[in-house]
């Protein structure tokens, strides 16, 4: 693949990793305690089965900025959640690579990073470690949301390589 080709490639999944971003703002509601579903994190797993660690990093943090900017949260609290929460995602990603583990290990241990990464961030904005008490929650809403994300992840990936 050449460089023109690959760069083509990681746009259109920076691009439908904003899109996916945008739609679940819009049209799914927040679970619980303001949890979502995190879908744009299938593009994260589909990126790093099919490109490098700097791909996936270099998607997920563009995927963050392009959307905040678009839905208007760029550099407040949601937007540092956010980042935090994909930095974390994408440093077990990256690790999950390193040892070779399934996608769907990939996919729980992912989900689970970014909620952590993001309570993280509220107790470093907030300097308060009450939201800890969110820690059973938040494992179960991300195993659960991991699941959903390696089920599509993996569909689409079954796709192409069949192409």
């Amino acid at each position: 693949m050449s460089k023109n080709q690959r760069l083509s490639y990681l746009m259109m999944l920076v691009a439908s990793a904003v899109v996916i971003n945008i739609v679940e703002n819009l049209f799914i509601p927040p679970l619980q305690f303001g949890l979502r579903l995190g879908l744009a994190n299938i593009v994260a797993l589909i990126v790093a089965s099919l490109f490098d660690i700097k791909a996936l990093f270099a998607v997920n943090i563009l995927r963050v900025i392009i959307a905040s900017l678009f839905n208007g949260v760029i550099f407040n609290v949601a937007f540092w959640l956010s980042f935090t929460g994909v930095i974390f995602s994408s440093i077990t990603i990256s690790l999950a690579q390193v040892f070779r583990s399934s996608l769907l290990f990939t996919s729980l241990l992912s989900s689970l990073a970014h909620s952590f990464g993001q309570l993280f961030a509220i107790v470093v904005i907030y300097k308060d470690i009450h939201i800890l008490y969110l820690i059973p929650v938040l494992v179960i809403t991300s195993l659960i949301t991991g699941f959903i994300t390696y089920t599509i992840a993996d569909k689409v990936l079954e796709r192409l390589k069949r192409k």
